[in-house]
């Protein structure tokens, strides 16, 4: 298999998981979680050929990902307006007000927390098992329990206080 087609079968599997994680970490800004999602595959594409087989695929992946994000938030940002009323992906997504309010809600709660609870958070709720967010952040086992748990209870209390 060429490294060409070898990449398009990780594009096709983990754009969407990428993007949701980075879009999680931004607070739902869809410019900054495009831009970053992009440098994720840019940087899959120059390093695709040092992957070691030492973790799973999509343990790499998400790795670059999380640094990709903690480097953007680093870069000097630029002052722009954003369109913030919400246009449908497509035209099977229907557009319901209250989940879209629910939705901003949230990701303005995940917006308050450090960004290493972004990250983690961000990866829950993309169904990541611990197993691989652990080795994704380095923490323990225990220690991502207890992290997701106050996590959890944060933003239980953010979102209905």
């Amino acid at each position: 298999m060429t490294k060409k087609e070898q990449f398009t079968i990780i594009y096709q599997q983990h754009h969407a998981k990428v993007f949701r994680m980075c879009r999680g970490y931004f607070k739902g800004e869809e410019h900054a979680a495009n831009d970053t999602a992009q440098e994720v595959f840019i940087k899959i594409w120059q390093h695709l050929d040092t992957f070691r087989n030492e973790s799973l695929l999509s343990t790499w992946i998400y790795r670059i990902t999380v640094n990709c994000c903690l480097l953007h938030t680093r870069k000097p940002s630029v002052k722009k307006e954003v369109f913030t009323e919400h246009v449908p992906d497509s035209i099977q997504q229907e557009y319901n007000p209250v989940a879209e309010e629910q939705l901003k809600k949230m990701y303005a709660c995940i917006g308050q927390l450090e960004a290493a609870d972004r990250i983690i958070i961000t990866m829950v709720l993309e169904g990541i098992e611990y197993p691989e967010i652990a080795d994704i952040t380095g923490v323990s086992g225990d220690t991502l329990r207890v992290r997701i748990h106050r996590i959890k209870k944060k933003l239980s209390n953010c979102v209905q206080p």
